[in-house]
């Protein structure tokens, strides 16, 4: 099924997604440990196998509140648009198909 998005509401989903995979890339690019830790070791033996983790140096102050600042971004986006006027313009037993192709709206159709 088609569904005939408001413009207001599309820009709401292409800013939701650019905040997210900002966020994203964000948290890939630093250390795995908010707080500084030591390298440790898995010995083997455990489901996983041996595992070496180097030392984390922690986030400094300034990365935490620019993670704290994305995540409240991307939160704010994310209620904006699950509450959007629309969506009551729809029948209830099509929100979740219309919400989903919402979010693959700007996607490349399949061949």
């Amino acid at each position: 099924m088609s569904y005939n998005y408001p413009a207001d509401l599309l820009t709401l989903q292409r800013d939701l997604t650019a905040a997210r995979a900002e966020l994203g890339a964000l948290l890939n690019a630093l250390p795995y440990s908010v707080d500084p830790l030591d390298a440790w070791e898995r010995p083997e033996g455990y489901w996983a196998g041996a595992r070496t983790v180097p030392a984390s140096p922690g986030w400094t102050p300034e990365q935490q509140q620019e993670v704290a600042a994305l995540r409240e971004q991307v939160q704010h986006l994310a209620i904006e648009a699950v509450t959007h006027p629309y969506w009551e313009t729809l029948d209830p037993a099509d929100r979740l198909s219309a919400r989903d192709g919402l979010k693959h709206q700007d996607e490349p159709a399949a061949a």
